[in-house]
């Protein structure tokens, strides 16, 4: 089963949870919240059961996913082999857009030359990527939007 993404918006601000509670009320395992409180999550003083306030928690995971976060400068998009933003190989890049209005912008590293991605509006592409060459392109419509679908069998009499 896939990691589940945790709300904290779940954990009432004015309500004290127990580690079981807000493992409930969160959807992970007691084991998961007790490795948070090791890691930083502050706790009611000296009591047992340990309590966790809704708005500590809150604030805590709020500061926890702003570390994680890695804001690109223009000119770069984020290579997931190298977990860093990165500039484009060659200064080429390629847009694709479904709709007209969003898409995709792709690269390849410049130091694993695995392919990169980033989402962008069109009408920002000139900032997001300033003086590169961004070559724009429409993806082709859904396989339900095309006037023969291929079909997914073996029969030779179905095609």
């Amino acid at each position: 089963m896939p990691p589940r993404r945790i709300n904290p918006r779940l954990a009432k601000l004015h309500h004290a949870y127990s580690v079981p509670e807000l493992a409930r009320l969160l959807g992970v395992h007691k084991h998961t919240v007790r490795g948070w409180i090791k890691a930083g999550l502050p706790t009611v003083d000296r009591t047992r059961p340990v309590l966790i306030h809704g708005s500590e928690f809150q604030d805590w995971w709020a500061k926890r996913r702003g570390k994680a976060k890695r804001p690109l400068q223009p000119g770069q998009l984020y290579c997931l082999k190298c977990r860093a933003a990165r500039s484009p190989a060659l200064g080429m890049v390629e847009y694709a857009t479904p709709n007209g209005t969003t898409g995709n912008l792709k690269a390849l590293c410049e130091t694993f030359g695995t392919m990169m991605h980033r989402r962008a509006r069109l009408g920002s592409i000139d900032a997001i990527m300033p003086g590169m060459e961004v070559q724009r392109r429409q993806t082709p419509p859904r396989l339900t939007g095309r006037a023969r679908p291929s079909l997914n069998t073996d029969n030779p009499e179905a095609a």
